[in-house]
């Protein structure tokens, strides 16, 4: 562990900004996976959605709950994702 961790007493995987949510209902379930798969494009890992290999968008579009070209293409603004 770093000393910079040490001084700001954190451990483990969590991260300072870490914080507990817990899902209040179907909505908010679905706006925190949107977030998780949006996530890689959002930080330019990939230029879209289902480029990035380790999801489990893949496996939903199987299953039908997203369209394959769900969260558009890098050149998108993609505002409504993610942290403000």
């Amino acid at each position: 562990m770093s000393a910079s961790r040490v001084e700001k007493g954190e451990r483990g995987i969590w991260q300072r900004r870490y914080w507990e949510h817990t899902l209040r209902d179907e909505d908010d379930y679905a706006r925190h996976v949107d977030y998780i798969h949006f996530n890689p494009m959002k930080h330019r890992h990939v230029t879209r959605v289902r480029d990035w290999p380790h999801s489990s968008f893949h496996r939903m579009v199987r299953a039908g709950i997203y369209a394959e070209d769900w969260g558009g293409d890098i050149k998108d603004d993609g505002s409504e994702f993610g942290e403000r």
